[in-house]
């Protein structure tokens, strides 16, 4: 027998996503990827994307008689997705983590996924991975506040296993928002799937890491997760070396 409850929940993703873009101005599929994953061979490993192009109708002067969605913000963002039961991480999460910091920040960091910490307490990298994350961004003369750092899921897989598929699929909207409103100038994607998912490619983060990407005019880094670094310590030059490209280009 089908899911019917799976399948409302899809229902309603779709509906969201399509007047999330409708209020963009999109107009369609035409077959182009957001983001340039920059490297060679790299759009034969792309996979296709959404490209949104704003229409004659939407650059035009509004109708006083045209109903226009409200202005999307974080915190409608987040009433979105407090209840969210859009995929399976809904049935064994402890509390939804949306992210946090500086609104308007010039600077996102952005990971696969909550962990055990973050779960607990509803906050982004709070765990041993997030106090490394901290040393870093102290190290380049900020502060968390002057940031925002969030993840591409968020609700924690379980036993901290890797994001699944559908999944990815199922959050990746509200991580699009997200960076919509706060519109950064620098995004530092950590890991694998941050990485992989922003750039639309499967090309491991060992060869993406080390330059910079176009996502959509956005300067992307990626680099490696904080909690790679906890197991592998010999990797904390290379991403030293990534901080400092990013530093260099933020002009700290």
């Amino acid at each position: 027998m089908p899911d019917t409850h799976r399948i409302l929940s899809l229902i309603d993703e779709f509906h969201d996503t399509l007047t999330w873009m409708k209020a963009k101005g999109c107009r369609g599929f035409d077959g182009r990827l957001p983001c340039d994953a920059g490297a060679p061979g790299a759009a034969d490993e792309k996979a296709e994307g959404l490209s949104c192009t704003p229409s004659p109708d939407s650059l035009s002067s509004a109708s006083p008689s045209v109903h226009h969605e409200p202005p999307d913000s974080l915190d409608s963002i987040q009433n979105d997705i407090e209840n969210c039961q859009r995929c399976k991480l809904a049935k064994t999460r402890t509390n939804i983590v949306f992210g946090e910091g500086a609104p308007s920040a010039r600077l996102m960091f952005i990971g696969e996924a909550p962990g055990f910490d973050e779960d607990k307490q509803g906050k982004p990298f709070v765990g041993r991975a997030g106090q490394l994350l901290t040393k870093i961004i102290q190290a380049m003369g900020l502060t968390r506040e002057q940031v925002f750092i969030g993840n591409v899921i968020k609700c924690r897989p379980p036993g901290n296993r890797n994001p699944e598929p559908d999944e990815i699929l199922a959050c990746a909207p509200f991580l699009n928002r997200q960076i919509t409103v706060i519109q950064p100038e620098f995004i530092c994607a950590l890991g694998t799937f941050a990485a992989q998912t922003l750039l639309h490619t499967t090309i491991p983060i060992s060869k993406l890491r080390g330059r910079f990407h176009d996502c959509n005019g956005i300067q992307l880094m990626p680099t490696f997760h904080p909690s790679y670094l906890l197991r592998s310590p010999e990797k904390k030059r290379d991403v030293w070396e990534d901080i400092k490209l990013l530093m260099n280009a933020m002009e700290l």
